[in-house]
């Protein structure tokens, strides 16, 4: 079960309590002329009911104190299941993958590169909502194959989608072969891909020796566009910043100053690869 600070992270309590306060005497005053609340922003996760916050502060009695202590409590609205359910959906994570998390990852007894890729995509997914508007809010796992990297970073995605973070899934190889089937929808599907709240690659640059010019092209119109724009990414792949430089360095380095801070890079033998050692 979630603590109640898991539960609040990411509100301002005491800005809510002044309003929960306040629209009890002047209403009117609590509003912008949107009907959204003035003190924070109105989330589409949200409705009428709770103000479009995803829920609402209630008071409740201190269990067990004498004299009575009133507390304020964080009751989450219906309509923020709601739109986890929505986002979930439409994130193209598969039910299997949505299964993946951190804590069925097994560290006992992985070399300790693979614990530090643990320990950084948690981190990340921990500080998301520090981070997420700055430069460095992205997250990369490269490197040797069989390290969990999918695993790990799918275990990320569904920490940030159970807290109302949209993330849209891309498969590479997948991916690719969608948009070229169906080229009268590219630019819409590229533009999705830009503009998603968090945008995860999975497998980058898998499947051939080179990738190909139509998806140099494509991969960074999204990359810049992110980059400029400061939308985070996940992404996960067997090739280093360097083996990507080599492919497209305008890419590469891109990617690198996002994913400063919450990268590894899985170098390595055999010994990192969990499917040859079960």
């Amino acid at each position: 079960m979630k603590s109640l600070k898991d539960e609040l992270k990411g509100f301002d309590l005491e800005a809510i309590r002044r309003r929960a306060e306040a629209k009890a005497n002047t209403p009117s005053s609590t509003s912008n002329s949107n009907g959204s609340p003035a003190e924070l922003p109105r989330h589409d996760r949200g409705c009428e009911e709770c103000n479009y916050e995803g829920g609402k502060l209630v008071e409740r009695l201190r269990e067990g104190s004498n004299p009575p202590v009133k507390d304020w409590v964080w009751k989450e609205c219906s309509c923020r299941r709601d739109h986890i359910s929505r986002i979930m959906s439409s994130s193209h994570i598969t039910e299997e993958f949505q299964r993946k998390s951190f804590d069925n990852f097994d560290c006992d007894g992985r070399p300790g590169i693979v614990t530090n890729a643990y320990e950084c995509a948690k981190g990340y997914a921990e500080d998301f909502p520090d981070i997420r508007n700055t430069p460095q809010n992205s997250l990369a796992l490269l490197g040797r194959s069989g390290c969990g990297k999918t695993h790990l970073t799918i275990a990320a995605s569904n920490q940030l989608l159970s807290r109302g973070v949209a993330v849209v899934y891309f498969p590479w190889v997948e991916g690719f072969n969608e948009l070229k089937n169906d080229l009268s929808q590219l630019d819409q599907r590229i533009r999705r891909l830009q503009q998603a709240e968090v945008l995860f690659i999975d497998d980058m640059f898998k499947g051939r020796a080179e990738p190909t010019a139509f998806q140099l092209e494509q991969l960074f119109a999204i990359v810049n566009d992110r980059y400029l724009n400061k939308r985070p990414m996940i992404v996960s792949s067997e090739q280093t910043i360097a083996q990507m430089c080599e492919y497209d360095e305008a890419i590469a380095s891109r990617i690198n100053e996002m994913c400063r801070d919450y990268k590894v890079t899985l170098t390595g033998g055999l010994e990192l690869n969990y499917r040859l050692l079960t």
